[in-house]
């Protein structure tokens, strides 16, 4: 099993940056994907960005161009959020698809709240 840890959240301007922190704690087999998610209010939970273990990646096209995902190591994965904008307020959840043996597995965090208001 994989715990996911998030951090990083907080409450910033327009414009603004913020950086999201996932650590992965556990007996680490095969990550297949990694990536955040997020939701806000009376939404559905959208993908905002993805990582395989290719390293390629996938994005929203609201956040094309202002948001970059990257692995640091096997453990570490962080997503760099530029020129913030209102609408990216939201709960970010860290996402993991695993291959444990042949068994696929996604694991969740437990979000982290990223508010953008002047």
């Amino acid at each position: 099993q994989l715990r996911l840890v998030e951090s990083g959240g907080g409450y910033v301007q327009p414009g603004e940056s913020l950086r999201l922190d996932c650590q992965v704690n556990g007996n680490i087999y095969t990550i297949l994907e990694i990536g955040w998610y997020r939701q806000a209010p009376g939404n559905q939970r959208e993908m905002v960005a993805m990582i395989t273990a290719a390293r390629t990646t996938n994005y929203a096209e609201s956040v094309k161009g202002r948001f970059a995902i990257a692995r640091e190591n096997q453990r570490l994965m962080y997503l760099q959020m530029n020129t913030l904008k209102p609408e990216d307020t939201a709960k970010y959840f860290c996402y993991v698809r695993e291959d444990r043996l042949g068994i696929i597995q996604d694991y969740w965090g437990q979000g982290t709240q990223v508010t953008v208001s002047s």
